[in-house]
């Protein structure tokens, strides 16, 4: 099932399960097995089956991944982390969720450890998933466009649920970048490779930079470190933006710096970040003033929250959400907000220039502007594209950076 966003494939599955481990007058329980990337996806989706299963359930374990009925029918729950995840087990059906999201080790593992468990009582395996880019190696692609044999392939774009109004449809249609409109609605396979998702132009207006006139809300920084130092390795970058609620554009990136340090000096930079929010905040009168400074907590990042708090500096942690998206997907996950304007370049930032790594350029519009999807060079620098990422998820979207 290759099906936009909100169209209801983990509920449909999840029925489809609850019916058949209940079991009925003329078709007796089954056994079933439901498999997902992660124990996130998977906690909430057994959540939802032990709750309709409740009236009918003899027990229940999320621990142990275990639902069994009254009727003698059985779920049981797999990450697909684990290797060994179905062995030993026969299953009447399999649901493989968020298909496009498992592992590179993914054929080997429905093939070695999953296809196996419905021999018995020749079983059916339902996969569902939201595209993930057109990739030959990704397992979802492949049963889709058919090049794992055996699969038959439903698809439907988000509109085909009719809980989901039309308005809202031509709102997303309108404030989404096309591609991630034809993955994320229509259920298209795209091609990323070399795919430029943020233009320079969507962060003008009329062609020019913009001047902050109008009274701000917030001000934040967003801090990327490297873990480690060397020609080879990400530096540190940090962004400022501004997020004003009630006049003017609804973020505004007001300044950024990139460096390139040991880890260790790294905690006394985080100060001077610190005096910077204040005085951005003094400079745009912002009624909420400096709200504080975002830091990944990994690597060395953990060292800068720990010695912030430990000054009384405004240091929190980027959600857990967000940093697992990874690069491409956060570049996704935010490409709506600046396709639609919700994002400027002050003109400070814009016509800031600094020398790193023995070039002098603007760095932040050089990794922004020049990112491209799929095209992972080994010396491409991201440092400040992830602040940039980073910074409009937090201020514009939810914790997935939607």
């Amino acid at each position: 099932m290759k099906c936009g966003r909100r169209w209801g494939k983990t509920l449909y599955a999840s029925s489809i399960i609850c019916k058949r481990v209940a079991g009925s007058a003329t078709r007796p329980a089954e056994t079933w097995g439901f498999f997902a990337p992660d124990y996130k996806t998977l906690s909430e989706t057994y959540r939802e089956i032990a709750d309709t299963l409740r009236p009918i359930a003899l027990s229940a374990s999320k621990i142990e991944g275990v639902i069994r009925t009254k009727t003698s029918g059985r779920v049981d729950f797999w990450t697909l982390n684990n290797p060994r995840a179905g062995r030993s087990r026969r299953y009447h059906g399999v649901v493989i969720d968020e298909a496009a999201f498992t592992g590179d080790d993914m054929p080997d593992l429905f093939n070695k450890a999953i296809r196996p468990t419905l021999v018995d009582f020749q079983g059916c395996a339902l996969a569902l998933s939201t595209p993930n880019g057109k990739d030959p190696d990704n397992w979802f692609y492949q049963i889709c466009e058919g090049a794992a044999g055996e699969w038959a392939v439903y698809t439907a774009p988000t509109w085909q649920n009719p809980l989901i109004a039309q308005s809202e449809i031509d709102l997303l249609r309108a404030n989404s970048h096309p591609d991630v409109f034809r993955q994320e609605f229509e259920a298209e396979f795209v091609d990323w490779s070399g795919a430029a998702f943020f233009s320079v132009e969507n962060m003008l207006v009329d062609g020019q930079p913009v001047d902050v006139t109008w009274r701000t809300d917030q001000i934040f920084a967003v801090v990327d470190t490297a873990s480690k130092d060397g020609e080879q390795h990400d530096g540190t970058g940090v962004v400022y933006f501004a997020r004003s609620k009630y006049a003017g554009h609804p973020l505004v990136i007001l300044d950024w710096d990139v460096i390139q340090i040991e880890a260790s000096l790294l905690i006394e930079w985080v100060p001077q970040i610190a005096d910077r929010i204040e005085a951005l905040a003094r400079e745009t009168n912002a009624r909420e003033g400096a709200v504080g400074i975002w830091i990944e907590d990994k690597d060395s990042g953990i060292a800068l929250l720990q010695s912030g708090r430990r000054r009384g500096l405004p240091v929190e942690p980027i959600a857990g959400q967000l940093t697992s998206l990874g690069k491409e997907g956060r570049a996704i996950a935010v490409s709506g907000y600046v396709y639609k304007g919700d994002v400027k370049l002050s003109r400070h930032a814009f016509d800031k220039t600094t020398e790193y790594r023995k070039q002098s350029r603007n760095h932040l519009l050089d990794q922004v502007c020049g990112f491209r999807m799929g095209q992972q060079r080994r010396d491409h620098r991201k440092d400040l594209l992830d602040c940039f990422t980073y910074g409009i998820a937090i201020a514009l979207g939810n914790n997935d950076g939607y």
